[in-house]
């Protein structure tokens, strides 16, 4: 078994997908013509986006929506960088909600989290 990816999903794909291009520099890889699906370059796993809609039509039992109106979800999409205030402030300057600025941790990690246009939890950190 390998991880391949996660589908994040969101009110529009377009959107999304032009956010993490301005916020984290990531490049589409994929876009489906009906704009309900997309993929991202990120390197050994892949990052996608679908529609609400589509999610809809996949889970039939339902799915709580991702909102910046609520909390966010019990989950975080993790990006690592040498330079986390830089990639902080791309990400502000791109219309991320600050959640917690840079700050190093007790184990000498920088770590910050925003969360995007759609509420979803995102952590920029340096390597370990």
């Amino acid at each position: 078994m390998k991880f391949s990816y996660t589908i994040l999903y969101v009110k529009d794909v377009s959107q999304a997908v032009a956010f993490y291009e301005r916020a984290f520099s990531l490049k589409k890889r994929f876009m489906h013509e009906g704009g309900q699906y997309a993929e991202m370059e990120t390197g050994g796993t892949t990052l996608a986006f679908a529609s609400n809609e589509l999610a809809r039509s996949n889970l039939p039992q339902g799915f709580q929506e991702n909102s910046i109106s609520n909390p966010p979800a019990g989950i975080e999409v993790g990006f690592v960088t040498e330079d986390v205030s830089a990639a902080f402030a791309n990400a502000m300057n791109a219309g991320a909600v600050v959640v917690v600025e840079p700050k190093v941790k007790p184990w000498g990690q920088t770590v910050a989290y925003v969360r995007d246009l759609d509420g979803i939890l995102i952590e920029i950190a340096s390597p370990m």
